[in-house]
């Protein structure tokens, strides 16, 4: 009985102990279920809850771009926005995902991997679905939206873009700009200003006035907190704050005055191709060209055009690669570059003004007559008049209106002579050099436009420094035998290069006389530099922008002119030399007289200088730059043939808008701008949306 009753003793023991551990298991758990249900239940309450809800950012509306008149140049549209949810495709199978985004993939016709490349490559937030197909069809959205199993993680919903109404048939592409995802360096710098504008899902301008005037343009997002379940789906709105949409910019360009540029240029380009070219035997090429209108007395700009050009709707949404390689190609003559601001030439004749200018303040009078003869024998070369034409002693009025060469030769020879004859001299006094710089060339002149070039003064320095850069390349061609794959000129030029490339001889002066040679501007700072000579002597940086204008209609801020320098030139002189260019103009003998017989040139008395430079290797390049009290009008064609002979007609065209010329009837009431003039006063914002012409100022 004993050994029973010990056993039974050893079992209840350990019923007990068993009970104890159990009692003390639950008393844990109960415990731990009381702390975090009622000591810190209210924290763990509000981190589920913070969970469940997730911040989404609200893109504003992007302000508008207008014209002078109020009309839009650039707006918004709404457009059906595919997007993929990253948070639902992280949980589902690597095989599922494929499947997904190449059953959307083929619905809204983008590749697989380029959508892949979207997801790895977003900048937003992990919660914010990330856009891979815009402008999508109503029709492929609705069946998005109405076949949701077979579409999860897939979002479709309404955003806004850019649209270009294009008032009057403009394309303005090379000014308005275009936007682009903001990178990676971007969104860090912005976080590093603090700067709330951006977001990893905004798009910012990248050129033109969309890249200048971004941060006003751009507002300020709002964010929307969402409610979503455990698989990451949008159960319902819980909040948001609202975004503030961006100012309107308002720009001097006048759309119709745009409009016939455009048109202008253009034509004249395709009719230039179908012209021969009398020196090389066959069709002009004319591969690109510029054209602007600038008020003469403000620097500001009322039309600007560049060709070749491309449709700026091609970013919205996103651009193909296909497409940007268009843009930047050679063969396709590379659209993207803005030949007004960014195109570099030869200035040919339309240098000479300038060139007066310099002469007539370093030594030569008004009076001094020189000889305008077929050719003039510099070295061993003879530099030629243009088909070799001869006037005789001329002064400078006649050498302007008859564009005489061998005139300026004459001038840059004799500088070179008293001045420059030791050709390694860097330093040496140069009154033509001088007077092309007093004029703002060979720097930028300060547009509000982004990527302006700075052209190219070709003097003594830049001759020097090119040589430094160049001596290298020039000096192995020369120090090796040529072979076949090296032309006779160019072993020739590499002999003489290495040898004294650095050299500022004779011929470079006189060239550089007549706007030939190294020296390039681009058609923006040839329109300035004549604007000066029209208003007195005033460089302005040139304005594209005229205000800014909040959403609800009020200035925030105007955009004056900027004078930025006053040439060091008599009124006398600059008055002598705009008698010239009229001569140019109305004389008979003048190089732009032929273009514009039947013009009322007693009613609106125009002033003009034709250029045709020469380009080794290239067809001439024509220039007419022209203006009146009011205006500057610049056209030129790349490889399009002689100044007059390539866009006179066109520069013709353009005044008779600006001044509502029908033959020899000056109607102002058919000027393209009312009143004639570019008005001061801004548009009208009424608070329905609606814009208004600016209101005509009483008399």
């Amino acid at each position: 009985m004993a050994p029973q009753r010990l056993a039974g003793r050893s079992g209840r023991l350990r019923l007990v102990v068993i009970q104890a551990l159990v009692f003390s298991l639950f008393a844990t758990l109960f415990a731990r279920l009381y702390f975090l249900q009622v000591v810190d239940g209210a924290e763990y309450h509000a981190q589920a809850t913070s969970q469940s809800v997730r911040e989404i950012v609200v893109q504003p509306q992007r302000g508008l771009i207008v014209d002078d008149q109020g009309r839009p140049l650039v707006t918004n549209r709404l457009s059906w926005v595919v997007a993929v949810d990253r948070t639902m495709l992280g949980k589902m199978t690597e095989r599922q995902q494929e499947i997904l985004l190449e059953r959307v993939g083929g619905v809204v016709g983008v590749k697989v991997p380029r959508i892949q490349r979207q997801l790895d490559t977003w900048n937003g937030s992990p919660y914010q679905p990330v856009p891979i197909a815009s402008d999508v069809a109503q029709r492929v959205a609705l069946r998005i939206l109405e076949q949701p199993e077979d579409y999860p993680g897939i979002v479709v919903d309404q955003q806004s873009v850019r649209a270009y109404p294009e008032p009057y048939g403009v394309n303005l592409a090379h000014v308005l700009g275009y936007l682009s995802p903001i990178t990676e360096g971007e969104l860090d710098q912005a976080e590093e200003r603090d700067d709330e504008s951006v977001n990893g899902a905004s798009s910012v301008g990248r050129a033109g006035v969309e890249k200048q005037y971004d941060r006003f343009l751009r507002g300020m997002p709002g964010y929307k907190s969402v409610a979503v379940d455990s698989m990451g789906r949008v159960l319902g709105d819980d909040g948001e704050v609202e975004g503030e949409p961006g100012d309107t910019l308002v720009t001097s360009i006048d759309a119709k005055v745009q409009s016939v540029v455009e048109q202008q240029l253009l034509e004249r380009m395709r009719y230039q191709r179908t012209q021969r070219d009398p020196v090389t035997g066959r069709n002009y090429v004319a591969d690109s060209g510029a054209a602007i209108v600038m008020e003469a007395d403000t620097g500001r700009i009322v039309a600007m055009a560049s060709q070749p050009t491309y449709d700026p709707g091609v970013w919205v949404g996103g651009i193909s690669k296909k497409q940007l390689d268009r843009l930047y190609s050679d063969a396709a003559g590379t659209p993207l570059l803005a030949r007004a601001t960014q195109g570099q030439f030869a200035p040919g004749s339309t240098w000479k003004p300038f060139m007066t200018a310099g002469a007539l303040t370093h030594g030569y009078s008004t009076d001094t007559v020189l000889n305008c003869s077929s050719a003039l024998r510099v070295g061993n070369r003879d530099f030629k008049n243009y088909e070799s034409g001869a006037y005789g002693y001329i002064g400078f009025a006649k050498a302007l209106e008859v564009s005489c060469n061998t005139f300026f030769y004459r001038i840059g020879l004799d500088y070179w002579q008293r001045y420059g004859s030791d050709v390694a001299d860097v330093d040496a006094k140069d009154p033509l050099v001088s007077e092309a710089k007093e004029f703002g060339f060979g720097q930028e002149t300060g547009i509000d436009l982004p990527g302006e070039a700075s052209g190219r003064i070709a003097d003594r320095q830049w001759k020097r420094d090119y040589y430094e850069s160049m001596k290298g390349y020039y000096c192995k061609i020369s120090n090796k035998p040529q072979d076949a794959d090296t032309s006779d000129f160019v072993y020739l030029f590499a002999h003489e290069f290495c040898a004294e490339g650095y050299a500022y001889r004779a011929g470079d002066a006189v060239n550089f006389a007549i706007g030939q040679g190294d020296t390039l501007v681009t058609p923006l700072q040839l329109a300035r530099a004549y604007a000066a000579i029209a208003n007195g002597g005033t460089l302005y940086a040139p304005r594209v922008a005229k205000a800014i204008v909040s959403p609800d209609g009020e200035v925030v801020r105007r955009i004056a002119p900027k004078p930025v320098g006053e040439v060091d030139v008599p009124e006398q002189t600059l008055e002598y030399i705009d008698s010239a260019l009229k001569g140019v103009a109305a004389n008979p003998s003048g190089t732009m007289n032929w273009k514009l017989q039947g013009f009322p040139l007693d009613d609106v008395v125009i002033r003009a200088k034709t250029g045709s430079a020469e380009v080794h290797g290239k067809q001439t390049t024509g220039w007419v730059a022209s203006y009146t009290d009011d205006y500057v009008v610049v056209m030129m064609i790349s490889q399009g043939g002689t100044g007059s002979g390539s866009v006179g007609e066109g520069i013709r065209k353009v005044w008779e808008t600006l001044y509502g010329i029908d033959g020899m009837d000056v109607d102002p009431d058919r000027a393209a701008i009312p009143g004639v003039t570019p008005p001061e006063r801004l548009p009208t914002f009424m608070q329905d949306g609606t814009i208004l012409p600016p209101a005509r100022q009483e008399d």
